[in-house]
């Protein structure tokens, strides 16, 4: 069983937020796969199938820095290890659109992430980060929490149409063959304009 996580903060005041990249990404794999998401506590989150495989779509309904909280519920639920998590969130440190997958590590400094290593007590799980850039002129906790500008929309469809098809390689090939051809480029795609 795989369980496939995006991070983000709960409530329509959020909705379309940097911050909320990994919902964007969440909700496309819930179409995409034809897996609705349904409210259960503390969280969204739908079961199907993909790529042959079992798989959980989750969406925390707590703030990002509790978004742990959440994620060891489902883990617990569904008997599953944290090797088998894929965490969908956004990066500051890379240009709106671009993506990278990480196998583990530590959180970089992004509290959903550290919340999620908190709670699991592990960092043996997989990332994939989406870039949301940076405008040094505001400060970090305002500028996540603003929605992306005009000129960024397309990079960003594709980083999510993108995201969709890196968290499917995943399942159906494995982690290393999906960092050889995603990390290395970020190929464009047709945008979709319901994305945004």
């Amino acid at each position: 069983m795989w369980i496939v996580t995006g991070l983000g903060n709960p409530g329509s005041r959020y909705l379309k937020t940097r911050h909320n990249i990994g919902f964007m990404v969440i909700d496309l794999l819930s179409e995409t796969l034809n897996i609705p998401l349904a409210d259960k506590e503390i969280y969204m989150f739908g079961r199907g199938n993909a790529e042959g495989k079992g798989v959980v779509l989750l969406k925390p309904l707590v703030f990002m820095n509790k978004s742990g909280i959440a994620v060891r519920k489902v883990l617990r639920k569904f008997n599953t290890a944290p090797e088998n998590l894929i965490v969908i969130h956004d990066d500051l440190d890379m240009e709106s659109g671009i993506l990278k997958i990480r196998k583990n590590g530590s959180s970089g400094g992004h509290k959903g992430i550290d919340s999620i290593i908190q709670e699991t007590g592990s960092r043996e799980f997989i990332r994939v980060k989406l870039g949301i850039g940076r405008d040094n002129s505001v400060p970090v906790e305002k500028y996540v929490l603003s929605t992306f500008k005009p000129f960024e929309k397309d990079d960003i469809r594709n980083g999510i149409i993108q995201a969709v098809d890196v968290v499917r390689a995943i399942m159906r090939d494995d982690v290393a063959k999906a960092m050889n051809r995603y990390n290395r480029s970020a190929a464009p795609r047709a945008p979709r304009a319901s994305l945004l």
